[in-house]
């Protein structure tokens, strides 16, 4: 990953394929580390344990937070994952895709909306992410906040941090699961996609 960095005017600060669990690269990348092993827990149900896709030309969040947590499948199975919170949400050209092949026949679930200006919108969005990249720009972020300040369920003295805005462009999102208190998703369009059509909203992160 690289980290050319400038600093803006408005506050604001960019990275250049930005990772999430890294803000800046080494700080971030080991606080987060350290609230998933003090055993701050995600999602409030369990997880499938498949990952899938989201992609979006621009996300652009009002409130935003982030920190170390769990996200745990019905059989006890438990994935580190970083928790990103978003109090308003807006994605334009969302793309969410799914592989659901079976043994010989590849199959790809996608769902896309937000397009044509429209975007797809969030309230109270909360992801449990295993990977992000995109080219962000953040507003008075705040980094190296006690994560108990940000989740009432976090482990006392764990990482996290927070901003009043952050704009994503170029979003590629590995998931583990989404929720929110209200999501519209202007223009919606589900597809299966079976054979050389399956293909998914972006390759595999490398």
């Amino acid at each position: 990953m690289s980290e050319s960095e400038d600093r803006q005017p408005n506050g604001g600060t960019r990275w250049r394929r930005f990772a999430a669990m890294m803000v800046p690269a080494t700080a971030v990348a080991g606080g987060i580390i350290l609230g998933m092993a003090n055993g701050a827990i995600a999602a409030s149900f369990d997880v499938s344990g498949q990952t899938f896709k989201v992609g979006a030309s621009r996300l652009v969040g009002e409130g935003f937070e982030q920190y170390g947590g769990m996200a745990k499948e019905k059989n006890g199975t438990i994935h580190p994952v970083a928790v990103s919170e978003i109090a308003d949400a807006k994605l334009y050209d969302l793309c969410q895709s799914v592989n659901a092949s079976v043994p010989g026949l590849k199959i790809v679930l996608t769902i896309n909306a937000g397009g044509g200006g429209k975007p797809a919108t969030a309230k109270g969005l909360l992801i449990d992410m295993d990977s992000l990249e995109g080219d962000a720009t953040f507003t008075n972020i705040q980094i190296g906040r006690d994560a108990t300040d940000l989740n009432e369920h976090a482990q006392p003295k764990s990482f996290g941090q927070s901003a009043d805005k952050v704009v994503i462009k170029d979003l590629r999102q590995v998931a583990r699961s989404t929720s929110a208190g209200t999501f519209t998703l202007n223009g919606l369009k589900l597809k299966v996609n079976v054979g050389d059509k399956a293909k998914e909203c972006f390759p595999d992160p490398k």
